[in-house]
């Protein structure tokens, strides 16, 4: 009895040592062989026995126990019918409100704003338009717009010149709503824009309008003045 429990707490103890070999290996022998994976963020256990995930930043890799094989995709559980990859992404790349530097945004607010919500957009977004306009009939709001010029140069000239604007809310809204150019002379702080690009590169948003609520929820892409109302019901 004595042997047995002495041989179960040695392999308590190996354990962890095993796996941390495991873990180097994997990383010394992916970043030997490809240059992409030099920095690992992250080597754990991947949900399918045998099967390791490897994480550089928020883009996520299976290998083998000595990184021999790689694999880029989806990982299914066809029981659960879950895309655990796509899981495992919106977890990493989960945005909490707070985070959100509201310096960085242009701040309209409506009615009592009590209610909150951000939206990044590019000027030239079509999409971004009908739902700035839709945004219109929507009350006790608050609405953090980070400017994210992703389209090209005109988008990126476009928005210094709204945000360099000695009234960006206006500038904002004369152009999206009503189809007025911004004007006048773009020389100014710009590194809110800079912040914000970087911010998207960090949590992967690609595209625009990309809205976040006050309770984290992401959704990409335009939604219409009904289903903003039902997400700012639900969000504390």
């Amino acid at each position: 009895m004595k042997f047995k429990t002495f041989a179960l707490a040695a392999l308590a103890l190996a354990l962890p040592l095993l796996a941390g070999a495991q873990e180097a290996a994997i990383r010394k022998n992916l970043a030997e062989r490809l240059e992409r994976l030099d920095k690992i963020d992250e080597v754990r256990k991947a949900p399918m026995p045998g099967l390791y995930e490897v994480r550089v930043g928020a883009d996520i890799f299976y290998t083998d126990a000595q990184g021999d094989y790689l694999i880029h995709g989806s990982l299914i559980d066809t029981r659960a019918k879950k895309d655990l990859t796509q899981e495992r992404v919106d977890k990493l790349t989960a945005i909490k409100f707070d985070d959100l530097d509201p310096k960085n945004a242009i701040a309209i607010v409506r009615g009592n704003g009590k209610r909150r919500m951000a939206i990044f957009e590019d000027p030239n977004c079509g999409y971004c338009k009908h739902l700035e306009q839709d945004l219109q009939a929507v009350d006790n709001v608050t609405v953090l717009v980070y400017l994210l010029p992703v389209l090209g140069a005109d988008s990126l000239a476009k928005t210094r010149q709204i945000w360099c604007a000695p009234d960006r809310t206006k500038a904002w809204l004369d152009w999206m709503v009503h189809g007025t150019a911004p004007a006048g002379n773009p020389i100014c702080n710009t590194e809110a824009i800079d912040a914000n690009l970087a911010f998207a590169r960090k949590y992967r948003i690609t595209g625009t309008p990309a809205i976040v609520f006050a309770d984290g929820t992401r959704v990409p892409g335009a939604i219409k003045t009904a289903q903003i109302e039902q997400m700012l019901s639900k969000a504390p």
